[in-house]
């Protein structure tokens, strides 16, 4: 259930496109220099050290990596949200940022030191709307027959990686803090209600755009049903992917008999464990699969039952599991950085993070019949297609809701402590 093309691809020509329905959207976080993310926050302060340490101002350049963007006397205003110093870093003395966990890519959970004077690109407007009540839709470039989802969720800020390269977008589910003003085109929950003659408010949208979105080369497109009973089963299948995507921060778990706030675990019987352990001294490196033991090997150490559909999970046209133990144990390449910094053997939370996330792409492949079944039932029942919302006046968004909208209460800190206006 991966392309816009093939059976009922002609009818999907028809529906709206997420970037209409969703109008506001950002471009993915430009880091520019890799040190400053990492999958484990000691690494991050230990960066931060090393680079405070150098007394050299050459050598302390090389360490720090400039841009065009960001330099050690780069000015810039602090990232909202954030009590990071606003000084130049030339300057510095001060403590580590205090690493905050952000979402890589479409599954990786991973720290960020949240300094705006180390990030080229670090969208402002985006952390001025994360709070516990803000949801994230992170749309992956298409990639060509490949399998994986549209989208993802998720309540942690995204940084909008796409694992192959191909660029998303961020779409906040609010304009403003504390869950004000959806990000949806104006009117659309209203002719929605309308045809379903039910309410419908923006987390059941986004639960069924979760549901329901399919990659197309014009960008995702979010078949609407116009069948209640349809839209229902919809919504309640979105609310448990929420509750996976966002390791049960956002949605509901209790298909799976979760209570709200419970994060995702498997039955019992098929719960993964720890068979082996994991190397004491130095990182795994190798990686393989035994199908038929239905076991993840890392180095000498074994995990199962992992399933097949956790094992062959893809996303933005890579691996997940592959992809996310790379990005643990791979030689670091090029000039020996601040990047070379990190653990010298396999922490224990690794391991803890590692059995969730196979738990969630076990759940999330269970539940994909459903999806492929809510898709047939969308596409053979009645709709509600893009030229009915352009109408109606739904379509075209206006230009306003694909800006980011002010807010004038936020108070934040410019360059050298000076007060920013908003």
């Amino acid at each position: 259930m991966t392309q816009a093309t093939g059976s009922g691809g002609g009818r999907l020509a028809a529906a709206p496109r997420l970037d209409d329905l969703m109008p506001w959207s950002v471009a993915p976080l430009r880091l520019g220099r890799g040190w400053i993310m990492a999958p484990d926050a000691a690494s991050l302060r230990a960066r931060w050290a090393a680079l405070h340490a150098v007394g050299d101002d050459c050598a302390r350049e090389r360490l720090f990596r400039p841009s065009r963007a960001r330099t050690l006397r780069t000015a810039v205003p602090q990232l909202p949200g954030q009590a990071t110093p606003t000084g130049r870093l030339a300057h510095s003395t001060g403590p580590c940022p205090d690493p905050v966990r952000v979402l890589h890519g479409p599954y990786d959970q991973q720290w960020l030191l949240p300094d705006h004077r180390l990030i080229d690109g670090a969208r402002p407007e985006l952390w001025r709307v994360a709070d516990g009540r803000q949801v994230f839709v992170v749309e992956l470039g298409q990639v060509p027959q490949a399998e994986g989802p549209a989208l993802v969720a998720s309540a942690l800020l995204p940084d909008g990686r796409s694992p192959a390269g191909r660029p998303g977008r961020i779409r906040p589910l609010y304009r403003r803090p504390g869950g004000s003003e959806p990000n949806l085109a104006p009117g659309l929950t209203d002719l929605l209600a309308r045809r379903l003659d039910r309410p419908v408010g923006a987390a059941e949208l986004l639960a069924w755009t979760v549901a329901s979105a399919r990659p197309a080369p014009s960008g995702a497109v979010v078949p609407l049903t116009a069948d209640a009973g349809v839209w229902e089963e919809g919504v309640a299948l979105g609310e448990r992917l929420l509750w996976l995507q966002t390791r049960g921060a956002r949605g509901a778990g209790t298909a799976y008999g979760a209570r709200a706030g419970d994060r995702p675990r498997m039955p019992g019987g098929r719960r993964p464990y720890v068979r082996a352990p994991l190397p004491a001294r130095g990182l795994p490196d190798t990686l393989a699969y035994l199908p038929d033991e239905e076991a993840l090997l890392l180095g000498p150490g074994r995990i199962s039952p992992v399933p097949r559909s956790a094992w062959e999970a893809e996303a933005g046209g890579v691996r997940v599991l592959e992809a996310w133990c790379e990005r643990r144990t791979a030689p670091v390449a090029g000039p020996q950085g601040l990047e070379a910094v990190r653990p010298a053997a396999w922490p224990q939370e690794w391991t803890t993070e590692l059995l969730e996330l196979i738990t969630v792409l076990s759940l999330v492949g269970e539940a994909r019949p459903a999806q492929q079944a809510l898709h047939r039932r969308t596409v053979d029942g009645p709709r509600v297609e893009a030229s009915e919302l352009r109408a109606a006046g739904v379509l075209p968004p206006p230009a306003a809701a694909r800006r980011p909208a002010s807010v004038l209460d936020h108070h934040e800190e410019g360059p050298d402590g000076q007060f920013a206006l908003l």
